[in-house]
């Protein structure tokens, strides 16, 4: 899935003006294009586009009167809606902001810490797979999140270092919710991980992978 950014450029072309009238409703090829003054052909590109993207869907059919074919129903999938939502950011700042006015810091660590958990929780762990094939599990699950991470192999350590943050609307501000994503990477890795991120203006993540079976030995000599 290549979805791109929806923002107001894209809901400005012809695709994203099709997604929007597909959010009010499932609609027909006909009626996107009696609705927008394109061809049906037209509609049918843009939606082939749309769904390869995954932000539309055929989902059921329209019977006409008579006996003549019956027309598909498109729609915008329910996963996708998120995607529109700009309210996340500033929700999130808020209800730290208000943490941080109830709750000490060491009680708000822990908090962040209980969230990572309960984050992997639903998750599950890769078992019986060597270390290192449970650390890249949490590279790319970082990267799923929005990071831009990979695993980095030090003489006494491994490192799981990104270019970004994809909690950076947060962490640039409260630090600590670095303490949630340390503890979701842990349960991943199954061994202790310690967040060494840099904070500020733009937040990079690090992860230091701890534990024995991710203890780099040095090389023995010959």
């Amino acid at each position: 899935m290549t979805t791109p950014i929806l923002n107001m450029r894209f809901l400005q072309t012809t695709r994203g003006k099709i997604v929007t009238a597909l959010r009010r409703g499932a609609r027909t090829v006909e009626d996107l294009a009696r609705s927008l003054g394109l061809t049906d052909n037209a509609v049918r590109a843009h939606l082939s586009t749309l769904e390869r993207d995954g932000l539309v869907r055929a989902e059921g059919v329209r019977r006409g009167p008579g006996a003549g074919k019956p027309a598909t129903l498109y729609e915008v999938p329910r996963d996708v809606e998120p995607l529109f939502s700009r309210a996340y950011a500033p929700v999130l700042g808020a209800l730290l902001d208000e943490l941080a006015e109830e709750l000490p810091a060491e009680r708000r660590v822990n908090v962040m810490r209980a969230v990572g958990r309960r984050l992997a929780a639903g998750l599950g762990r890769p078992t019986g797979e060597p270390p290192e094939a449970r650390a890249q599990a949490a590279v790319a699950l970082l990267n799923a999140l929005g990071g831009d991470a990979q695993l980095e192999e030090h003489e006494d350590k491994l490192v799981i270092r990104g270019a970004g943050c994809p909690l950076s609307a947060a962490t640039s501000r409260r630090p600590e919710v670095c303490r949630a994503v340390e503890a979701l990477l842990t349960e991943v890795v199954g061994s202790p991980v310690r967040e060494c991120c840099a904070h500020g203006d733009r937040p990079r993540c690090c992860f230091d992978v701890l534990g024995e079976d991710y203890q780099r030995k040095p090389p023995t000599a010959a």
